[in-house]
């Protein structure tokens, strides 16, 4: 990234622990992708539509596990966003699937998520 420009990226966190199918899983990782986009800044927007829109999705273990995460991205100033199931289909009504972070600068996400693991 030339001219002082920030790498911006998105990261989705999903608990792996519901054990969604694959189905499921990206329909989560498609609405927390839009939170995160509806609740951020245009100007990070505009960046980070220009650098290809990246996303990162990571794993969690718990709930407990993905609202720490949440907690920590607030934070810091980070926009974030949780994922509530409607309960139609795999889960019940309610469930916390997932949660946003970003997009928002590289770096700043990092200090939050840069020790989960891919989603495998």
């Amino acid at each position: 990234m030339g001219c002082g420009v920030k790498e911006i990226k998105q990261v989705i966190v999903v608990r792996e622990d519901l054990k969604l199918s694959r189905g499921k899983l990206a329909v989560q990782v498609a609405h927390a992708s839009i939170i995160g986009y509806e609740k951020s800044d245009r100007e990070i927007i505009r960046i980070w539509k220009e650098q290809g829109q990246k996303k990162i999705v990571l794993g969690v273990s718990s709930l407990d596990e993905l609202l720490r995460i949440k907690e920590k991205a607030e934070k810091m100033g980070l926009v974030t966003g949780v994922v509530v199931d409607a309960g139609l289909t795999e889960i019940p009504p309610g469930t916390i699937t997932a949660v946003v972070i970003g997009p928002d600068e590289s770096k700043k996400i990092d200090k939050v998520t840069g020790n989960l693991p891919l989603l495998k």
